[in-house]
């Protein structure tokens, strides 16, 4: 498995509407890319985003990265949306699980 975690902050005057729309896009463009496993995003009271993608394997990731669509809203992230970011990305991480309701 492949993570990577997107850490950001939007600019105070960014156009929130067409924010959502690259979003919205960038969501449905990566669901159907080959190794995609998962995406969610949380944001914190002090407006800092947090998004997580996992992927089969970095090699997915990456082609997801550089396809042309992405490409594109990259740029204009940070053209228009970003005030900051910070990737973290990270090959097989280290995982442990707990669930009450499976028992081992």
């Amino acid at each position: 498995m492949f993570l990577a975690v997107f850490r950001s902050r939007k600019r105070p005057d960014m156009d929130a509407f067409a924010y959502d729309a690259d979003l919205t896009l960038m969501e449905e463009l990566a669901a159907v890319q080959p190794g995609y496993r998962s995406f969610k995003s949380y944001t914190a009271e002090d407006g800092e985003t947090v998004a997580i993608s996992e992927w089969e394997s970095e090699a997915d990731a990456l082609e997801w990265r550089r396809m042309a669509e992405h490409v594109g809203v990259q740029l204009k992230g940070r053209s228009d949306y970003y005030e900051s970011y910070t990737l973290f990305a990270c090959n097989e991480p280290r995982i442990h699980h707990y669930d009450m309701k499976e028992k081992t």
